[in-house]
């Protein structure tokens, strides 16, 4: 992707610290004040200051940050030690430079949304999701505004791991399928999986030294997720070769697809689900959505089912099936990628398009079942009040395991677990902190982390943290040497979570009922041709399986259960679909 900071707006100042943190050279402050004024004259809204080794001294940062802010009133100054006070510079300005680049639209949108709260006479502190998970003040997220890069899709995956634990499953690959993208996540033993290095802005968001390459890395706390550009928007095209393209491009909310009749003309995937009977031909949402089944129909006849020599149905179902492999990118790249096997887990499903791909999905991965959860299209909404209030800080600990020093290793944690304290504003009762090491084998560029619990510190914790190292290299990625081969230890992290009652909050979203008129329809669950299938409400279920096919319509999403599958419902409302086989 372009860069962020055009090169004309990259400036060097005269300064440089030893890797302990020394001081080679002092700042140069006269040529930092030239550099302001130069800036001043751009009208440029934020600086992002990163210097070499500031993540062992941050003073001469701290004091450029001084001279900025004196000299750039109402700019968005960030530092890269307050931002990600870790080793490796591409990655630590990469992410101060996003942190600058969202500072001042995020610091616009959240500071106007306060303020008319609070005309209006709200009294509720705002909170924001982070990308990392957790709850944070819309100030945190006005000071640090990489963290919510990616905060809709983490509300998704925490919504999934809260409700998935109640309802009995703690391994989940989560699938969550909007208008414009598709993303996708894995949930192991009720854990959220983070990811230590991740890339946005490229075709895919996703994370993994195996994977990444194309986008911009965000070296910061971030639920594993992949994205691929494949959702009901996805425009269809035939290619310069004569293939079928699905994606990335979308037709977003307006003008939407064909079939909505809102002045779309390239036809998606949304509209070849209506071709299918997927999708209702009438209306969606309740009827709040009137549908055009026959503009779907025209626009893949004449855009795609001709140029290729196919009637529209089978058309359609390519369209449907390409989807399903741009999704497939994204499944596996937080499954088999990681060295995990989907057929361990179970596919919750959500979004307003996922239960409609769900079934086919995992029958390619293998997988058993799948969950459907109450208001699955509004899902990730759900998430944000489940979600507990967490924040997460780390601080550089170069160390290797052989000669880990519990007491310098305990300072850090302390200082870490005071400033959580400080952001968080609960009591220390309320607060139950969770410790990470990012550790690696000498030589290598990427770390895994590894949990460890507070009471461990001591002379044996060294060693532990190798053992736990190695058995997490072995399983993510199939090898880990002889145990022999030196460990480092990068950094520390701790995480301060205070718990949300979850189980009380699901009471509103499980209760959630749409009356439907049962019928029947034309639906293809194949190019091979239509079956007559019932269509019904979530509440037409019931703890008893039902065989299918049949189609659940919901205000707000679709599940589709093909034949060969079986479906029934849970104590907490979802829908519980055995895949079976076609």
């Amino acid at each position: 992707p372009a860069p962020l900071v055009p090169r004309h707006l990259r400036f060097e100042v005269a300064e440089r610290l030893g890797p302990r943190g020394e001081v080679v050279t002092p700042l140069d402050e006269a040529g930092l004040a030239a550099i302001a004024a130069r800036l001043a004259a751009t009208g440029i809204e934020a600086v992002a200051v990163c210097f070499l080794h500031a993540y062992a001294n941050p003073a001469h940062e701290r004091r450029a940050g001084e001279i900025l802010r004196a000299a750039l009133p109402g700019v968005f100054v960030t530092l890269s030690a307050e931002v990600l006070p870790q080793l490796r510079e591409y990655e630590r300005t990469s992410t101060t430079v996003i942190n600058a680049y969202v500072g001042p639209p995020v610091a616009r949108y959240l500071g106007s949304l306060r303020d008319r709260l609070s005309a209006a006479g709200s009294r509720a502190r705002l909170m924001v999701m982070q990308s990392g998970g957790g709850l944070a003040s819309a100030e945190t997220a006005m000071a640090k505004p990489a963290q919510i890069v990616e905060c809709g899709p983490a509300a998704g995956v925490i919504g999934a791991a809260k409700l998935g634990a109640l309802s009995g499953y703690r391994q989940l690959l989560t699938l969550d399928m909007g208008g414009t993208t598709a993303k996708a996540s894995i949930v192991e033993d009720g854990a959220l999986p983070l990811a230590e290095d991740y890339e946005v802005g490229g075709g895919i968001s996703l994370s993994g030294p195996l994977v990444m390459g194309g986008g911009y890395a965000l070296k910061l706390p971030v639920i594993d997720i992949a994205e691929v550009g494949a959702g009901g928007g996805s425009l269809v095209r035939i290619d310069a070769g004569g293939a079928m393209k699905v994606g990335p491009q979308s037709a977003g909310a307006a003008p939407g697809p064909v079939c909505y009749g809102a002045g779309g003309s390239v036809p998606t995937v949304t509209d070849a689900n209506v071709v299918l009977g997927y999708l209702n031909p009438v209306a969606l949402a309740g009827g709040g959505v009137a549908v055009d089944a026959a503009a779907a129909r025209a626009a893949i006849a004449d855009q795609v089912a001709r140029p290729l020599g196919l009637d529209p149905v089978a058309a359609a179902f390519g369209i449907h099936r390409l989807a399903n492999a741009a999704m497939m990118r994204a499944l596996k790249t937080v499954s088999t990628y990681r060295g995990r096997d989907p057929r361990d887990f179970v596919l919750f499903a959500f979004g307003g398009s996922g239960g409609v791909h769900a079934v086919h999905l995992a029958r390619e991965l293998g997988m058993r079942e799948i969950l459907f959860p109450p208001a699955a299209g509004v899902f990730s909404a759900l998430g944000l009040l489940l979600a507990d209030v967490a924040l997460a800080e780390t601080q550089a600990f170069p160390a290797t395991t052989d000669a880990f020093a519990p007491d310098a290793a305990r300072r850090v944690l302390d200082a870490l677990e005071a400033r959580l304290l400080a952001l968080l504003g609960h009591p220390r009762a309320a607060v139950r902190f969770s410790h990470v090491a990012e550790l690696r084998f000498r030589g290598q560029a990427y770390e895994l982390p590894i949990a460890f619990d507070a009471a461990e510190l001591g002379p044996d914790l060294g060693a532990t943290l190798q053992a736990r190292f190695v058995a997490a290299h072995e399983k993510t990625y199939g090898f880990a040497g002889t145990g022999d081969l030196a460990v480092q230890c990068v950094s520390l992290r701790v995480t301060g979570t205070v718990a949300s009652d979850a189980r009380a909050r699901l009471g509103a979203a499980t209760r959630l009922r749409r009356a439907a008129v049962a019928s029947d329809r034309p639906v293809h669950f194949s190019a091979a041709g239509a079956v007559a299938t019932p269509i019904i409400d979530r509440g037409d279920l019931d703890a008893r399986w039902r065989e299918g096919p049949f189609v659940v319509e919901e205000y707000e999403g679709t599940l589709v259960v093909p034949p060969g599958a079986r479906a029934r419902l849970d104590d907490f409302g979802n829908i519980l679909v055995a895949v079976g086989t076609p």
